[in-house]
C-alpha cells in the first residue's frame, strides 16, 4: 500500500513577496507622509497606494508611528539594506580622504543626497511631534542618532584638520559637531530648499563653502 508523501512547503516565494510588499508599503508611506503630512495621511491611503490590505500594514508594522520610523530609516539610508553608516560609501571616502576640505565636501554631498531623499519626510515627522507622543519619542531618538553621527564625522574632520595644520583658530571638535548639526538639519533644509526655492546643487555648494570657511584655516 502506497501512502501519500507530504511535500515540504517551500516558503521562499512567500518570503520574497512579503519583502516586496514591505518595501512598497515603506516607499508609499515615505512619499505620502512627505506630500500630505503625517496626521493627514491615513493608513488606508498608504495601503491603497501600495496595493495591499490595510490589515497587512498592521501585521507588518504594528503602528503608524513604527511605519514612519521604517520610512525614515530607509529614506536616510537610501535603500532597504541593513548596512551601518560607517560602512557606507561616503563614510569610507571621508575616512580615506586626507584633505579636510575635500572631506567636508564629501560630507556636504552626502548631506545634499539625504536632504533630497528624506528632507520632506523628516519635516512631516517634526511637524507631527507635538501632537503625537509616539512621533515625539521617535524624533527624540532620531535627534540622538543624528547627533552621534555628527560627532563621529566631526572627529574625522578634526583629526584631518589638526594633522594638516588647518584647523581654524579657537575651533574644537565640539564646534565642528555643532556646525554639522545645525547646518545639516531638516529645518535648514525646509527654509532654504522649500521656502526659498534653493536647488540641491546650491544647497550642497553652500554647505561646502560655509563649513570650510567656518571650520578650517584657509591661509
Amino acid at each position: 500500500m502506497t501512502g501519500h508523501v507530504k511535500r515540504r512547503y517551500d516558503a521562499t516565494r512567500r518570503r520574497a513577496q512579503a519583502r516586496q510588499n514591505q518595501r512598497r508599503m515603506i516607499d508609499s508611506a515615505a512619499r505620502l507622509f512627505a506630500e500630505r503630512g503625517y496626521a493627514a495621511t491615513p493608513l488606508t491611503d498608504i495601503a491603497a497606494d501600495a496595493d495591499v490590505a490595510v490589515q497587512t500594514l498592521y501585521v507588518t508594522f504594528g503602528t503608524k508611528a513604527n511605519l514612519l520610523k521604517q520610512a525614515i530609516d530607509v529614506s536616510l539610508a537610501g535603500d532597504h539594506l541593513p548596512v551601518p553608516v560607517s560602512e557606507r560609501g561616503f563614510a569610507r571616502q571621508m575616512i580615506a580622504e586626507p584633505d579636510p576640505g575635500r572631506a567636508l565636501a564629501i560630507y556636504a554631498a552626502h548631506a545634499r543626497q539625504v536632504a533630497e531623499r528624506a528632507g520632506g519626510l523628516l519635516l512631516a515627522a517634526w511637524a507631527a511631534a507635538d501632537s503625537d507622543p509616539a512621533v515625539k519619542e521617535l524624533i527624540a531618538d532620531l535627534d540622538a542618532q543624528r547627533l552621534r553621527g555628527m560627532a563621529a564625522a566631526a572627529a574625522v574632520i578634526a583629526a584631518k584638520a589638526a594633522s594638516a595644520g588647518r584647523l581654524a583658530d579657537n575651533v574644537a571638535e565640539d564646534d565642528i559637531r555643532d556646525a554639522l548639526w545645525a547646518f545639516n538639519s531638516p529645518q535648514i533644509y525646509g527654509l532654504l530648499l522649500r521656502d526659498l526655492g534653493w536647488s540641491p546643487d546650491r544647497f550642497q555648494a553652500w554647505l561646502t563653502r560655509s563649513w570650510t570657511r567656518l571650520l578650517l584655516n584657509l591661509s
